[in-house]
């Protein structure tokens, strides 16, 4: 019965020839050298695989009970020779596995700008195509700076061009992908990664995110086009066409969580709204990661910066008013003001229970409370805030 059913499965096996193996078989130039590494790595370390099952199968028939021809050697214990080649195999494996490895991860970085886009066909005369591409719930965001468009699930290229991707996230980190083009690569909100590939075959290829980002997340999937620049000059006509413009109301709308939305092309864009997604600014009032990086360089908050105490918080709830909790500054005081402040405060106050609080480094009960010194530093060139 069990051969029955092995047989019958026979011609399912048959239809698997039929499939497309896009990641051993990909159409872009780094993607084919990183399958490369793989079979490389793989035969490799099946140099040293195949002999070992080999060898346990000749050795487990060879030695077995009914064999009597077998040699029996109950006090062998050491063989130079097969010594040598135990420890020698495995050891030249790995040092090939090193350099492969070591050669590969300088050649294959995805911020390393393409020095080819085929094997014998340089790449430094092509100025590298720029996309900028946000992972959104649960949604791809493409813009193409240099035509001033946006298009959302839907990717297009020359081939032969080399594209320099910039990829951040809008919330949670996922991973964007297209096994045809080049290996995954993380966007996360507030950084940026960075991703050099090209595509040497003209197609349709697929593209979605290989990280788990919530409810939405199968069907975060699009279309990477690669076609001629005749192609691509169309496709670009095709976007511009559109009647949809991305302005920062309108990406706010598209921001939110929404499952298997269709592709959406926006002839222009809102300026510089990469930049306010990376910085985390796009929403109005909000104060951007860049400008607060900028404050800290110049030494951290002043007068100037009190009134953006609140454009700090990054908690959604307080953005969009379903939270109370509201932020104030109740002062802003320089050292010498803290110090009269602190005078002022002890002169006036009189505590409840005069009685020491016992403790560890506290005074013990009935001794006198220690005298309040106050020495202020030098005042600085510049007043500092601070939140009472």
């Amino acid at each position: 019965m069990s051969l029955l059913r092995i047989l019958l499965l026979l011609p399912l096996v048959a239809l698997l020839g039929g499939c497309n193996f896009v990641v051993m078989n990909p159409a872009g130039d780094i993607a084919v050298q990183q399958r490369d590494l793989v079979v490389i790595s793989t035969v490799l370390m099946l140099l040293i695989i195949v002999p070992v099952m080999a060898l346990i199968v000749f050795f487990a028939w060879k030695y077995r009970q009914s064999n009597a021809d077998a040699k029996y050697e109950p006090d062998w214990d050491h063989s130079t020779h097969l010594e040598l080649v135990i420890w020698s195999m495995p050891l030249l494996i790995i040092i090939c596995l090193g350099a492969v490895t070591w050669s590969s991860t300088h050649l294959l970085d995805p911020y390393r700008r393409l020095d080819r886009i085929a094997p014998g066909n340089a790449a430094s005369l092509l100025e590298p195509l720029q996309v900028e591409v946000v992972a959104l719930d649960w949604k791809w965001l493409f813009f193409y700076p240099e035509y001033g468009i946006a298009t959302v699930n839907e990717l297009a290229a020359p081939v032969d061009r080399p594209v320099r991707f910039k990829i951040t996230a809008s919330s949670v980190m996922n991973s964007f992908y297209i096994p045809a083009l080049a290996g995954q690569i993380y966007a996360m909100p507030g950084m940026e990664t960075k991703l050099h590939a090209v595509i040497n075959k003209a197609g349709v290829y697929d593209g979605f995110s290989a990280n788990y980002s919530g409810a939405g997340f199968s069907g975060m999937r699009f279309k990477f086009h690669g076609v001629d620049q005749a192609g691509f000059d169309a496709w670009i006509a095709k976007v511009k066409a559109s009647s949809e413009t991305l302005s920062r109301e309108a990406y706010l709308d598209l921001e939110k969580p929404s499952e298997n939305v269709p592709v959406r092309l926006y002839k222009e864009v809102a300026p510089d709204l990469y930049k306010a997604i990376l910085n985390m600014c796009a929403q109005p009032g909000k104060m951007c990661m860049s400008e607060m990086m900028a404050m800290d360089a110049k030494g951290g908050l002043g007068l100037a910066s009190a009134r953006n105490i609140l454009p700090l918080k990054y908690n959604i709830s307080m953005l969009d008013g379903t939270s109370s909790t509201k932020n104030y500054v109740a002062s802003v005081c320089t050292l010498a003001e803290a110090a009269r402040e602190a005078a002022d405060h002890r002169s006036t106050t009189t505590p409840l229970d005069p009685t020491p609080v016992t403790g560890a480094g506290l005074a013990r009960p009935g001794a006198a409370p220690a005298p309040f010194n106050f020495t202020p530093a030098p005042p600085p060139a510049e007043r500092r805030a601070s939140n009472t």
